[in-house]
């Protein structure tokens, strides 16, 4: 087996996903942009959920609110539902790993929030409690999916935002998804900082 041409084969059909999801995402991403800066202009917060991946994609999205992106600004309020142990094995154990990130929204989430809920499949049952319970706090969702979908594009509201990776591979979806987290990031500093010069 070749390995530098395996490589390299890996390097074009990440960047060729990438290109392919331009013209689908940039619009949706736009929209997902303004919802979080509104919320976090209003004193509202930003909370993640996600599995495995998805869940440190989750950390990732929070740290980079939280301290800073790429520019110096101050904090803004994000939570990654995916690192406190202690509830997560709690709800799992007592209740059930479908309620992990719901019973979460439910205790954190006020109305006006926004809940970023990531599944590559779209079809994350906990994932979907958490929409669940963020639609019952009137609170927007940002879902980022793949692979059409799923479940979760089917169950978003008016005001929600998919953001659909076109693409079947988990690995090429999880590179888009942090593309487009850093875009989100990047789009809130430019509105609440101004552009970069």
């Amino acid at each position: 087996m070749d390995l530098i041409a395996h490589i390299s084969q890996q390097f074009e059909d990440s960047a060729n996903a990438k290109i392919t999801a331009v013209d689908v995402m940039a619009a949706p991403i736009a929209a997902a942009i303004e919802a979080m800066t509104q919320a976090l202009m209003n004193g509202g917060k930003i909370l993640a959920c996600g599995n495995g991946g998805s869940a440190a994609d989750c950390q990732h999205f929070a740290a980079e609110l939280i301290g800073r992106f790429e520019r110096e600004r101050p904090e803004l309020a994000a939570l990654a539902l995916t690192t406190d142990t202690s509830a997560l094995t709690a709800i799992a154990n007592d209740y059930a790993f479908e309620q992990v990130f719901a019973k979460q929204v439910r205790g954190l989430g006020l109305a006006g929030d926004v809940l970023l809920a990531i599944s590559t499949s779209g079809n994350s049952g906990n994932v979907m409690a958490a929409i669940e319970a963020a639609h019952e706090r009137d609170m927007r969702v940002v879902a980022l999916t793949g692979k059409g979908g799923g479940k979760i594009g089917a169950m978003l509201r008016d005001g929600d935002v998919h953001l659909c990776v076109p693409h079947d591979r988990t690995a090429r979806i999880q590179e888009v998804h942090i593309l487009t987290i850093h875009c989100i990031c990047d789009g809130i500093d430019c509105l609440l900082l101004g552009a970069d010069a």
